[in-house]
């Protein structure tokens, strides 16, 4: 089994801020590479989901709440939840894809994929093309 991960973004729906409206990934972020990838996938009919920095590996089919969480504020002990949320959730996977613009790639989830249990089924790809 496949899935295609791209990480969060900070451009969010501000129109869900302040507020406890609980919305999916594809409504809370609004950043064109993300829409992108997540409209891609569906298009293709693949799994994806989003890496978020606070919950997570997020599916489409969960709600959330407006949240702002920078990849500079985690924390050790959120990082270590963070990877550990990643290996319990990706587990069922054989093959992830991890769609990123290199130059705009954070440490963070390039550490946290090195420090998964999982790091051997994580491939890294740049293209849209790619999801297949």
């Amino acid at each position: 089994m496949k899935l295609y991960l791209t990480h969060c973004s900070a451009k969010k729906d501000d129109s869900l801020r302040d507020t406890v409206k609980a919305v999916g990934p594809d409504a809370l972020y609004t950043a064109t590479p993300t829409q992108r990838f997540m409209e891609r996938c569906r298009s293709q009919g693949v799994r994806w989901a989003i890496l978020s920095d606070l919950h997570g590996v997020w599916f489409p089919d969960v709600s959330h709440a407006w949240y702002e969480k920078d990849p500079n504020s985690v924390s050790v002990a959120e990082f270590v939840a963070l990877v550990e949320d990643f290996n319990a959730k990706l587990a069922p996977f054989d093959e992830v894809i991890f769609y990123n613009n290199p130059g705009r790639f954070h440490p963070l989830y390039k550490r946290l994929v090195a420090e998964s249990g999982l790091r051997d089924r994580v491939r890294f790809i740049t293209h849209l093309a790619e999801i297949v």
